[in-house]
């Protein structure tokens, strides 16, 4: 765990905020309370976009605040100030006290200590200069252009981010986080017989600059976007209607956290608004099928040494060879329904107020190798990449865009395939899986998720997966 004077040193040495005043403050608003924290935050973050040979944005940023919450049965006072001083804490424990008015709970016990270190405390926007940047980008325009003669347009961009977080309680407990994470995003258009296709890569985690802008991982990210276009330019019309569908490993797995990851956040199976709601020990999908959500893997873009309560992450299995076994909890909603916090309490930054959120969510491999799942399908579509989707979290009812898909022909992978897109609903889906592939891996660290306004980084991953009777939309009709 973070040594605490590294972030006392932001948030009271530099600022002038006594911490022992800020305890006192914190302890008095949160008096009578069931729950509540200080959250302060730190946070510098960069991104540089490279386009068409020449830069086109560059921004740097630093912000800080603090978020103070309260929380008495279901009902959460929360106020944030973009400063750390006294006044503005002060004015904060005014508005949060607030939701207590009457009530005299029990302070809920503070999450327990962990020495885990998931990822280096380094900050990654220290280290590589300005101009190494731009460099690296322009090398990666060139690099695209080189390697084809078709390729028309090259965007890429780097981005970065350093955030300190202390997590404070009314009881003294504190608990502290530095997260570093980086990102880099090549997008290439090609054209050929006055026809224009694009394909895009990215890659980041949690780590400093210099492992993913390595020559080796940075032309890997060019060559994956390079290859998606010239793939996109053979492409025919998708075909329409109910079909077998295999979905591909790895980031194909942002169905799974959409139309069955959501489903499975503690918020929506309390309020019973989520289609898992009141399901534990039952079947949910076919046998085989194991979800697990883990903010433990280390340098993953989606762990956290702990959340944004201050509770350890771990390793949650939530479906267990087809069963519902647990939901994701932060502590709100684990107090309400008799449970433990599972380290899923996330927020964007200190404006807003955590809820229960996905980490790194994947499907455990199976024992079917995906070319004998290809032959078993004998006639349907291969679906490789995916872009965006929409899901409604009660019904569970889904729709994807696949960016790479291909025909599955006579049991063999034929021509790729535009404007596909996959229809249907979460649970279902899960229980028609067939066959569950040996080759579980996770996406290479993209993926951000939306919920109520707010966005964290996260992972998804999955095996390949064999789905029988999925409704797939295009324009060549069957």
């Amino acid at each position: 765990m973070t040594d605490l004077r590294e972030t006392d040193q932001l948030f009271f040495d530099k600022t002038g905020l006594d911490r022992g005043q800020a305890e006192r403050v914190v302890a008095d608003a949160l008096k009578g309370a069931d729950d509540g924290e200080l959250y302060l935050e730190y946070t510098q973050s960069e991104v540089i976009t490279f386009d068409d040979g020449r830069i086109k944005s560059a921004s740097f940023n630093t912000d800080q605040g603090f978020g103070l919450r309260s929380v008495s049965g279901e009902a959460t006072g929360y106020a944030h100030a973009a400063e750390l001083s006294l006044p503005a804490l002060k004015r904060a424990a005014e508005t949060v006290r607030t939701v207590r008015s009457g009530k005299g709970g029990t302070m809920a016990e503070a999450p327990v200590g962990t020495n885990q270190r998931l990822y280096a405390e380094v900050n990654p926007l220290g280290g590589m200069g300005f101009e190494a940047k731009v460099k690296l980008l322009a090398e990666i325009d060139a690099y695209a252009r080189a390697k084809d003669p078709r390729v028309k347009q090259v965007s890429a961009s780097i981005g970065g981010s350093w955030q300190a977080v202390q997590i404070m309680r009314a009881d003294g407990h504190r608990t502290a986080d530095i997260r570093p994470l980086v990102t880099i995003r090549v997008n290439v258009v090609v054209e050929e017989n006055g026809r224009m296709e694009s394909g895009s890569h990215g890659a980041g985690g949690r780590a400093a600059y210099e492992h993913w802008v390595s020559a080796e991982n940075w032309r890997a990210s060019v060559d994956e976007a390079l290859r998606m276009a010239l793939v996109n330019l053979q492409s025919v019309p998708a075909p329409a209607g109910e079909m077998t569908v295999v979905l591909g490993p790895g980031w194909p797995g942002v169905m799974l956290h959409e139309a069955v990851g959501h489903g499975l956040e503690g918020d929506f199976n309390r309020k019973k608004t989520s289609t898992f709601a009141g399901l534990l020990g039952q079947q949910v999908a076919a046998k085989g099928v194991t979800v697990v959500d883990d903010g433990t893997i280390p340098d993953r873009r989606g762990s956290l040494t702990v959340d944004d309560e201050g509770t350890p992450t771990r390793r949650n299995v939530l479906i267990e060879d087809g069963i519902l076994v647990g939901y994701m909890q932060d502590r709100l909603n684990a107090r309400l329904m008799g449970v433990s916090p599972t380290g899923n309490g996330r927020r964007q930054s200190f404006a807003h107020h955590p809820m229960p959120r996905m980490t790194n969510t994947f499907m455990l491999s199976g024992q079917n190798d995906p070319k004998d799942m290809i032959k078993a399908a004998k006639n349907g579509l291969y679906a490789v990449n995916f872009g965006g989707g929409q899901v409604d979290i009660t019904s569970g009812k889904f729709v994807f865009t696949c960016t790479e898909a291909y025909l599955i022909e006579d049991g063999r992978v034929g021509a790729p395939v535009k404007g596909a897109t996959l229809i249907g609903n979460g649970p279902e889906a899960m229980k028609r899986v067939r066959m569950v592939g040996n080759d579980s891996r996770l996406d290479d660290g993209i993926g951000t998720c939306g919920k109520d306004g707010q966005s964290v980084p996260v992972g998804v991953g999955q095996p390949t997966l064999l789905i029988d009777d999925l409704t797939v939309g295009g324009t060549a009709v069957r």
